[in-house]
């Protein structure tokens, strides 16, 4: 029997879930200023307590490893490295991106999922995924949106998360719907892509992971100083 234990740190939207060979037990969520530092912890006790099942009972971790927010991120995989090192069980990396379209119910539909994370001005985390079989059509990159971006991509799409609210009003591909459903990636999504990569015992190196942050952090210059 195995519990695996998600956790999502790469939005504003901080959320944790245990999920049982795949399929949810428990999850809870949290949306307030630097909520990844101040409740994570919180967030993993509730869970696990909700649940009635105790950290030694816990068969691995699956974190979200971008891409993402930066800071989000660094917490992110920090507390799941530090709970994997002190249970002495496997680590789980998943692609925020894929998270977000396994949230989608229907599979058997012939519309591609376009999920779109917000990087922000006009620039996107997307990719483009097949729902029938998961299979990728488009890989993962840093995007700025213009009027005609995947015009290369001639099927019909499906554009989801938020950032691709802020490409509807602009966008002139004829063959890409918007939806407003699944904005933000979420732990209770990361179930079943936990539990087959569990399966496989695809896990990751807990010393040598990194976050998937997909382009440099541009940090702040300071400002300069006059005498």
């Amino acid at each position: 029997m195995s519990y695996i234990l998600s956790i999502e740190t790469t939005t504003p939207l901080c959320s944790v879930a245990l999920h049982k060979e795949g399929k949810l037990c428990f999850s809870c969520e949290s949306q307030e200023d630097g909520v990844h530092g101040k409740k994570l912890t919180r967030l993993i006790e509730k869970t696990l307590n909700q649940s009635g099942i105790q950290l030694n009972q816990l068969s691995a971790i699956a974190i979200s490893n971008g891409p993402g927010s930066y800071t989000g991120l660094r917490i992110g995989l920090a507390t799941a490295k530090g709970l994997c090192f002190g249970l002495d069980i496997p680590l789980i990396t998943l692609h925020t991106l894929e998270i977000m379209a396994a949230a989608w119910e229907e599979k058997s539909s012939n519309k591609l999922l376009l999920p779109m994370l917000d990087a922000r001005r006009m620039e996107v985390y997307a990719t483009i995924l097949d729902p029938k079989d998961g299979s990728t059509v488009l890989h993962t990159a840093a995007v700025i949106l213009e009027p005609d971006t995947f015009q290369v991509i001639d099927q019909q799409m499906i554009a989801f998360g938020n950032g691709a609210m802020k490409w509807r009003e602009t966008c002139q591909h004829s063959k890409i719907e918007f939806s407003e459903a699944h904005p933000l990636p979420k732990a209770r999504n990361m179930g079943m892509l936990a539990f087959k990569q569990f399966e496989k015992k695809a896990f990751a190196h807990i010393v040598t992971v990194e976050p998937n942050y997909l382009k440099e952090f541009m940090g702040t210059k300071p400002k300069s100083h006059q005498n």
